[in-house]
């Protein structure tokens, strides 16, 4: 008798986590995170990355090999360039322009399977001839990668367009 009870609850329990997953999975925002609030640009800088592998940017000091990443070279001028650079980003899946000035442009691209969401910046530097690039995860510490290989493909469509 105890035996049946337990196998009913065991399958209670099984469906249990079978609905909770299916939740999380349908209602991915659940790993979104909450915005950031140093978004942005500060005196010709963006935001330095955390202590976490999550992160990547092209004003942190090149021997920080775990963050640095080049910035992207432009030989067009601002208005051409943030042009090309919008087009490449609307190519790629699950990502929303935020936030566009005439020199920076704020973008969220979000995961397939489970929501979560990176901060991506773009920053035309004054000179005119690079873009200052910043990629983060908005949560836990790794993210094997994605916000490094994210810049680069970026840098390849930019270049496939001229």
């Amino acid at each position: 008798m105890d035996t049946v009870k337990s196998n009913k609850f065991g399958k209670y329990i099984v469906i249990a986590i079978g609905l909770v997953i299916t939740f999380l999975l349908v209602n991915n925002h659940v790993f979104a995170g909450i915005s950031p609030t140093n978004i942005g640009v500060n005196n010709g800088k963006l935001a330095i990355c955390p202590n976490t592998p999550n992160c990547v940017n092209s004003q942190a000091i090149v021997s920080d090999t775990e963050h640095s990443i080049k910035s992207i070279q432009i030989g067009q001028g601002i208005p051409q360039s943030m042009a090309d650079l919008k087009l490449a980003i609307k190519s790629m899946p699950r990502s929303t322009i935020i936030k566009e000035t005439n020199n920076y442009l704020y973008v969220e691209f979000t995961s397939k399977l489970m929501g979560f969401v990176d901060d991506v910046e773009f920053y035309f530097d004054d000179d005119g001839k690079s873009i200052q690039v910043r990629s983060a995860s908005r949560l836990g510490e790794s993210d094997l990668g994605v916000n490094r290989q994210r810049i680069e493909e970026i840098r390849s469509k930019l270049i496939s367009l001229n």
